[in-house]
């Protein structure tokens, strides 16, 4: 009888032993979130570099916009919902930043209510209103 109870706890410790292996595992594997630039829909975003800018290409200029305001710092401004992406180069035409941009609501300071399909999105700031999505 004791030996049934000390291979169940055996596998017990065997099994907590690879769910904490796994665990740390993917703790360290880097997420795609990583290399995500989050600017909230209206907000402004302060980017410094440690080399001034030659060139400054946002891949969809509806969701977001890059302003140089000198040459070695850059203003990203969140316009629309969605994702693109950022890319700063040097004068030598090397990325300084290559990153993906996700574009997003200020999630404590807003509501979304759901009518079967329908989506309505309230800004409660502090009264709620609704915003136009589109």
């Amino acid at each position: 009888m004791f030996k049934l109870l000390d291979i169940r706890s055996k596998g017990r410790q065997t099994l907590a032993l690879t769910l904490c292996a796994a665990a740390l595992a993917l703790a360290v594997v880097p997420s795609k979130a990583e290399n995500t630039i989050r600017v909230e829909l209206d907000y402004a975003r302060v980017i410094k570099l440690d080399r001034p800018v030659s060139r400054v290409i946002v891949g969809n200029a509806d969701i977001a916009d890059a302003t140089v305001s000198d040459s070695q710092t850059i203003i990203l401004t969140g316009k629309s919902f969605g994702t693109t992406n950022l890319v700063i180069l040097d004068d030598d035409g090397n990325a300084i930043v290559d990153e993906r941009v996700l574009v997003s609501l200020e999630a404590h300071n807003t509501m979304q209510v759901y009518r079967e399909t329908e989506r309505k999105v309230l800004s409660c700031t502090p009264s709620c209103e609704e915003l136009d999505l589109e």
